[in-house]
């Protein structure tokens, strides 16, 4: 996964300004990356979109 400058990141819908404490997002056609907004130049996590999917169906059960 290409995560250069053009790279889309996503804040979630329910993040806020006040609430500085999120997740950030960028697709690719096979992947997903994820990031700690607060530190964009850091570490990121990369996962199979079929993995990105189960993780969003268990942390919508919760």
């Amino acid at each position: 996964m290409n995560l250069s400058e053009a790279a889309v990141w996503r804040k979630a819908s329910r993040s806020t300004v006040q609430n500085d404490n999120c997740v950030e997002i960028a697709a690719a056609s096979d992947s997903v990356a994820l990031r700690d907004s607060k530190d964009p130049q850091g570490p990121k996590l990369i996962v199979s979109r079929r993995d990105f999917r189960r993780l969003a169906e268990v942390l919508k059960e919760r």
